[in-house]
């Protein structure tokens, strides 16, 4: 009778079980030979959280082979320590200076503390009324509250948007290219003698006015984008495909300074072979 074959996803997750034991020992040693102290019979607690963080490190990013278990851990670990984390910061910062300080510990008499909770009470009622999403009953009082948490937002948010994202653009669209004292000074054969800071101003200056007209015409849709307006829509489309180049760019330059400085921090503080 032929011996029994073990199927491929059997033979697959025992190859993975022998990788991480692999793995997880060579962790181990490595850490008792970078980070055990000559002459001591312990790791210190700085040694310990070198090990931690080395640990949680390789762990984040054995999910560039795939998702596993320990990356869930890591996961759920980091969204947890982040929630605590919040969670503190905001009772120090918010809760104990603007509640808990003014209605039980500042105000000496009852009239003081009936003056600081009437000028509290609203928010406070606000801030139970988030509190009532944990019970199905009275889930819909925390729509109050969300009410005036997005209609705040909205107020406070749309003019720094409308500075930030048109008037900030609009400025330097349609301010002059020289000022005016330089440009009264300026004769027929005077423009080849302007320094260079000036004329890369006013280059600059054209090509930010010429681009904004370009893509907004690009996403102005009444008319079809023929001839001459479908060359200044074409203009259009390369300065936003600059432009997006350029912010993936800076989104992935941020992401690789991150993994160099994990590197640093393996290489130095925790294998301790910097400058080898």
């Amino acid at each position: 009778m032929p011996p029994i074959e073990q199927p491929a996803s059997t033979k697959t997750r025992d190859v993975e079980i022998l990788v991480v034991v692999v793995c997880l020992a060579a962790f181990l040693l490595t850490c008792l030979l970078a980070q055990w102290p000559e002459g001591q019979s312990k790791v210190s607690a700085k040694g310990f959280g070198i090990i931690l963080a080395a640990g949680l490190t390789l762990i984040m990013y054995s999910f560039l082979y795939r998702d596993n278990p320990l990356f869930k851990a890591a996961e759920n670990l980091y969204v947890g320590v982040t929630l605590g984390y919040t969670l503190i910061t905001t009772y120090r910062l918010s809760l104990k200076p603007d509640i808990i300080d003014p209605l039980f510990i500042d105000p000496p008499t009852l009239g003081v503390f009936a003056g600081e909770l009437a000028r509290r009470f609203v928010p406070i009622v606000l801030g139970f009324f988030l509190l009532t999403r944990l019970s199905r009953k009275y889930a819909w009082l925390s729509r109050y509250s969300y009410t005036f948490m997005v209609g705040w937002g909205a107020g406070i948010g749309i003019p720094i948007v409308v500075h930030t994202f048109i008037l900030q653009q609009i400025q330097p669209a349609i301010r002059p290219l020289l000022d005016a004292e330089t440009f009264r000074a300026l004769t027929p054969f005077s423009w080849l003698t302007l320094s260079s800071p000036a004329l890369w101003s006013i280059i600059g200056t054209l090509v930010i006015l010429v681009g904004t007209v370009c893509v907004l015409f690009y996403f102005f849709f009444s008319m079809e984008h023929k001839g001459a307006g479908g060359a200044v829509s074409r203009v259009g489309i390369w300065f936003l495909m600059i432009s997006f180049g350029a912010s993936f760019g800076y989104t992935v330059m941020a992401r690789v300074s991150l993994l160099i400085g994990r590197v640093q921090f393996l290489m130095e503080q925790w294998l301790g072979i910097a400058g080898r």
